[in-house]
């Protein structure tokens, strides 16, 4: 058998001259662009990805300046942080600085079997969240991991292998029931009907790890209840008005919660942290906009009444005047 390189087959030759000739053909229309003429014997989708073409071309130059203004303005802002840190106004603070609160926060993830790999990545990446937030909070929490293991570890093993390098992190496989205090325990879940008023540093508050779309309504309330430990929600309704449903993710409960150690104030809290999607306002305006509203429904009912009062008071009939008496009523109605 022949061994011989066959050479190369022809059709190559055909698609680089095919390749030349579009490239040729774009830059002869190029003309015809310009004066907005379109050709005649190009079809509707080369004329679209021939324009679209120039269109790009075109924009190059405004493409570099949007690059250099995106770089000016983080430089600024970079600028900015480090001045705001030397003035200790910002959130950002040197480790140094920190002055660590007794209060255990801690993220139960025992529900890893209730969850889909996306969840689970989700999961993961708030916890990273909290994470990050806690290491530059001025009063970081000590913060805990429980139940860890299942999906999450290896999930965390695959795409996040320094967590074993974690710093100021209690990373635990065992449920959270094992390692506190009964009655230290308080498991945050919007379904209690206890309302959080204070926070008490010398206890562990627990939220659930659980991204689940909705799917198990109440499960952290029965599970809190089953375990026959204490609960409350935060008191979010007493401060904020929201287009959704109360329930936050993992991350913002774990910030609301650093946000209050440092600010003594839970309407501040709320409002630094809460995604601007979630719709929401003050309370106390909701209530004043909600009460002018009603002021003002009664006063145009009034109105609306007295006009109405004025229109009967002219439409009596007065018996006294000629051709007006009951016959004129019973004209309104159909001819039996």
């Amino acid at each position: 058998m022949s061994t011989d390189v066959l050479p190369t087959p022809p059709e190559s030759d055909c698609v680089k001259t095919k390749l030349d000739s579009s490239k040729n053909q774009t830059e002869q229309l190029k003309p015809s662009f310009d004066k907005g003429e379109a050709p005649k014997h190009m079809s509707k989708r080369q004329m679209k990805k021939l324009m679209r073409q120039k269109q790009w071309e075109d924009q190059r130059e405004l493409r570099k300046q949007k690059r250099k203004e995106r770089r000016q303005r983080r430089k600024l802002e970079r600028q900015s942080h480090l001045e705001s840190n030397s003035d200790g106004h910002d959130r950002k603070r040197f480790r140094s600085e920190a002055v660590p609160s007794p209060l255990r926060l801690i993220v139960d993830c025992s529900f890893d079997n209730l969850m889909v790999s996306k969840d689970i990545k989700k999961l993961h990446k708030q916890i990273q969240r909290c994470y990050a937030e806690n290491r530059r909070a001025s009063h970081p929490v000590q913060y805990y991991l429980t139940s860890h293991g299942g999906q999450l570890k290896k999930i965390m093993d695959e795409n996040d292998k320094g967590w074993v390098n974690w710093k100021d992190i209690h990373i635990k496989p065992e449920h959270y029931s094992e390692l506190m205090k009964k009655e230290d325990l308080i498991y945050l879940t919007s379904d209690s009907p206890n309302i959080l008023k204070e926070l008490d540093e010398s206890k562990a508050y627990v939220i659930g790890g659980l991204v689940d779309h909705n799917h198990h309504k109440g499960i952290t309330y029965r599970q809190a209840s089953e375990h026959g430990i204490h609960h409350a929600q935060l008191p979010l309704g007493d401060f904020v008005k929201m287009n959704s449903r109360k329930v936050l993710a993992v991350n913002h409960v774990f910030e609301i919660v650093l946000e209050y150690l440092e600010t003594r104030d839970w309407q501040e809290a709320f409002f630094s942290i809460l995604p601007q999607r979630k719709g929401a306002v003050p309370a106390d305006k909701v209530c004043e906009n909600s009460s002018h509203g009603h002021a003002s429904n009664r006063a145009k009912e009034e109105e609306e009444s007295d006009s109405s009062a004025e229109e009967n008071t002219e439409n009596v009939l007065d018996p006294t005047q000629k051709g007006e008496g009951p016959d004129r009523v019973d004209s309104t109605y159909p001819k039996q």
